[in-house]
C-alpha cells in the first residue's frame, strides 16, 4: 500500500512540474492564457497529491495498533470490546 501511495505522490508531482515548466518555457509563446491556466492546474496539484499520498486505505491498521503499554492496550481492547477482563 505505502509504494502504491508513494507512485502516486511522485506521479502527481512530476506531472505538476511538467505543467509548470512546460507553461513558461514552450506554452506561453503561442498563448500566456493557456499558460496561466496550466499554472492554476499545476497549483491544484501539490495539497491533492499530498491527501492522496497521507490517506489510509481500508486494510491499513493504524487505528489499534498497540502503543506499548500493555495497562492501556488492555484498557482500550475493553472499551473496544475485544478482550474482556475476567471479573474479579
Amino acid at each position: 500500500m505505502l509504494a502504491r501511495r508513494r507512485r502516486t505522490y511522485l506521479l502527481m508531482m512530476s506531472g505538476c512540474l511538467v505543467l509548470f515548466v512546460s507553461a513558461w518555457a514552450v506554452v506561453r509563446l503561442w498563448s500566456v492564457p493557456v499558460a496561466v491556466g496550466m499554472c492554476v492546474v499545476a497549483m491544484v496539484i501539490p495539497p491533492v497529491a499530498a491527501m492522496m499520498a497521507n490517506r489510509r486505505g481500508p486494510d491499513d491498521r493504524w487505528w489499534d495498533d498497540p502503543s506499548g503499554d500493555p495497562q492501556s492496550d488492555e484498557w482500550w481492547d475493553e472499551l473496544d470490546g475485544k478482550r474482556r477482563r475476567p471479573p474479579g
